[in-house]
């Protein structure tokens, strides 16, 4: 308890009450739509710029930590920030109201699906919320990029990681990696001429009494469940394989939910045959349309393959893999951010480790940029023409960011309307 008070010390402002974090974290939980780049935008305009609860340098040095984990990165920064201000009791509200309602929405929705099969109606929000999404990216990319670009060596790593990734189509570890490091060869050619450094705080003094039983308890938490699988489904359930293989998936896929979800595909759909492709993308589809980390696609993935594994009641089955999967798959980010975020703390200002970390800012510029490129063609040119409704709602969304002020929530409520409104009329 003392580690995490001295840690949360660090945050820009203490005084910020529990009560009111937490309603803005039940709050974020619902409007969290965009992905990783439009949710890590949302924290970024709602924390740093409107309340001044963390400042600029917290919030990117966390944003830099958990980009480079595996797993969701926008529940971890929502996780890390949470404990950052009060402790591993605000992380947990943080990363646990972040996925909730997200949860319960896509296990509904997927109950839904199944017992009354495929939903049009999505397809009127999904017109609307794809080029607000891609407005909120680009929005991202240019507000991220005027605050962390501050030299032509950063400029030139973010450009570096969207060639990477837009032309080249390397791996995404493998980018943020090179730009680290990147940023570590530059900040040794440097080293001669630094004259002062700012001490950092011994992170054993925070960690080394917290660490093992961090780790203790997760482990125990992982192991109660599949336990309680094993025993009563048996080892080759779809319950049992579902369980080991998504946990192996949170710790071993790097990159978010764009680079696990092709591997998610793969299991679910060719090698294990819980879904069918078909399946598969009406998932995504429901995943992009709800709020929440994208890679809360996984508990509709689950669900559909309990629901018609015929292991027991099809929908008791359907929301037991979803809990399951759920439970395994985030599991680990909260033990990553508890572990290390106050390592990560006590190092902020070491200019060996600080040095790293921007470059890896830099490159996350260009990673969003390549993400909006990415969407782009799916959004505006779905069937090989220019949609130009869905270009004038982008244009206006960046418009109303970039020159009103508007947050991501509102944008995403005006796509929202604004694609139902456009199928009504056409």
């Amino acid at each position: 308890m003392e580690a995490d008070k001295e840690i949360s010390a660090l945050a820009a402002n203490t005084a910020v009450p529990f009560g009111q974090a937490l309603r803005f974290w039940a709050k974020l939980g619902f409007i969290s739509f965009g992905g990783p780049a439009g949710q890590i935008a949302i924290m970024h305009d709602e924390i740093v710029t409107r309340r001044r609860w963390v400042d600029e340098a917290h919030f990117l040095h966390a944003l830099n930590y958990c980009m480079l984990l595996p797993g969701p990165e926008a529940q971890q920064l929502a996780t890390y920030l949470g404990w950052l201000m009060h402790g591993v009791k605000g992380g947990l509200a943080a990363g646990l109201l972040f996925i909730l309602p997200s949860f319960f929405l896509l296990a509904g929705l997927a109950w839904v699906y199944m017992e009354f099969g495929s939903l049009p109606a999505v397809a009127a929000l999904l017109y609307g919320l794809k080029p607000a999404v891609v407005a909120i990216i680009v929005h991202a990319a240019l507000k991220m990029g005027r605050k962390t670009l501050a030299t032509p060596f950063l400029a030139c790593i973010a450009v570096a990681a969207f060639l990477s990734l837009a032309v080249l189509h390397l791996p995404f570890p493998l980018v943020v990696g090179g730009a680290a490091l990147a940023g570590w060869i530059a900040h040794q050619r440097k080293a001669g001429k630094i004259t002062t450094a700012t001490a950092a705080p011994d992170p054993a003094n925070h960690t080394r009494s917290a660490l093992w039983p961090v780790l203790a308890a997760g482990l125990v938490l992982w192991l109660l469940p599949m336990a309680l699988v094993v025993f009563t489904v048996g080892t080759g359930s779809t319950l049992a394989e579902m369980g080991l293989f998504f946990t192996k998936a949170a710790l071993l896929t790097f990159g978010g939910a764009y680079a696990v979800l092709p591997y998610v595909d793969q299991a679910a759909v060719t090698a294990h045959g819980w879904i069918s492709r078909p399946q598969m993308m009406d998932g995504l589809a429901l995943g992009e349309a709800t709020p929440g980390p994208l890679i809360m696609v996984v508990t509709f993935v689950a669900f559909v393959g309990g629901f018609q594994s015929g292991e027991g009641p099809a929908a008791l089955s359907g929301w037991l893999a979803a809990l399951i999967v759920t439970w395994m798959t985030f599991l680990p980010s909260f033990l990553f951010i508890f572990a290390g975020a106050p390592y990560v703390e006590a190092t902020r200002h070491l200019p060996s480790i600080a040095a790293p970390l921007k470059a890896v800012t830099a490159a996350v510029v260009g990673v969003i940029g390549s993400l909006a490129l990415t969407l782009g063609p799916h959004t505006f040119m779905p069937e090989a023409q220019v949609d130009i409704a869905a270009l004038a709602l982008a244009a206006i969304a960046l418009w109303l960011m970039e020159r009103k002020g508007w947050s991501a929530p509102r944008i995403v409520v005006l796509g929202a309307i604004a694609g139902t409104a456009l199928h009504l009329v056409t």
